[in-house]
């Protein structure tokens, strides 16, 4: 987990985009992000990924298991 570099954003809020401190904590992290023109949203799941998930947590499997 990587740690959330709070001056930096507050610089960027408060002086690059005007906020007011209250306005500033008032925000989202994705509201932020949408004001400082970052893509907002999550990135896809892709397949690769998907399949790893699927692998790690099968779907049933103890139900499966139980009923035979």
């Amino acid at each position: 987990m990587s740690a959330v570099d709070w001056p930096a954003l507050m610089r960027a809020g408060m002086r690059g985009l005007g906020l007011r401190p209250w306005e500033f904590w008032a925000l989202t992290p994705a509201e932020l992000e949408l004001m400082l023109g970052k893509p907002g949203g999550v990135a896809p799941l892709m397949r690769g990924r998907l399949d790893e998930l699927m692998q790690a947590y099968p779907d049933g499997q103890e139900e499966r298991d139980g009923d035979e």
